[in-house]
């Protein structure tokens, strides 16, 4: 980790909400898994407590690499609210963000992003990259890792081992 960047906060620093949405992105992880059998992740972007774009894996469905959850979720949100940037704004995701992931989340003013499981291969918040709590970006963005982290490895970890 750089030494300019500060590791995201963990912990029982999450509420009742936190929880909701992060189950909500859950079950879109899971409807990425059994529809699509893409990579069991999802994502919920939500503004004043409503959810306004939500996503889930769609690289392989749509023969495209930037289909992530993340950028689905943004997508979404663009196109119900008519604008790409989504200032006061938390994302939940199942999976920390990869590089390409926080780029559009900086670029898009998210306020916040939690997530559920660490990525010890690509995960830019902190777990290989830095690139979204890295104070050398014109916005920062908060970022708690590890709410219902279980929950998210084990589908994670059961979708590969179907897959060998």
């Amino acid at each position: 980790m750089h030494k300019d960047s500060q590791a995201p906060a963990t912990g029982d620093d999450f509420d009742a909400a936190d929880e909701r949405w992060m189950r909500r992105a859950l079950s879109l992880a899971v409807h990425a898994r059994d529809h699509d059998d893409e990579v069991p992740v999802g994502a919920v972007l939500v503004l004043d407590g409503e959810a306004v774009g939500e996503g889930w894996n769609r690289n392989i469905t749509l023969s495209d690499p930037t289909a992530h959850a993340e950028v689905n979720a943004l997508r979404a949100a663009g196109r119900r609210l008519g604008n790409y940037r989504f200032p006061g704004a938390t994302l939940y995701v199942t999976l920390e963000p990869c590089a390409m992931c926080a780029m559009a989340l900086i670029h898009a003013r998210v306020a916040r992003v939690v997530y559920a499981a660490a990525d010890p291969k690509t995960g830019a918040a902190g777990s290989v990259f830095d690139t979204l709590i890295s104070d050398r970006h014109n916005h920062r963005i908060a970022v708690q890792g590890g709410l219902l982290a279980e929950e998210a490895s084990t589908l994670l970890r059961d979708f590969f081992r179907r897959r060998r």
